[in-house]
């Protein structure tokens, strides 16, 4: 069995992958939500505290401006 993730770009395709899958030629299952967004979420959970807006931009300013200067 080989795996691909395809992009729908016309409806029209949709429709005949339902076809084949009626078919029992292939298989559609639905992405489950990315390790990240669970990681993120279990992280949040063990925060003790709420970062502010301004503490996060400072934080992402300090990494940018890290990543540009090599």
């Amino acid at each position: 069995m080989e795996t691909i993730r395809i992009d729908i770009l016309n409806p029209k395709a949709k429709n005949i992958l339902k076809d084949l899958a009626d078919l029992k030629l292939i298989r559609i299952k639905k992405e489950k939500k990315s390790d990240f967004s669970n990681l993120l979420k279990k992280l949040r959970s063990k925060s003790t505290e709420e970062l502010s807006l301004e503490e996060i931009t400072k934080e992402v300013e300090s990494v940018r401006k890290s990543r540009y200067e090599k």
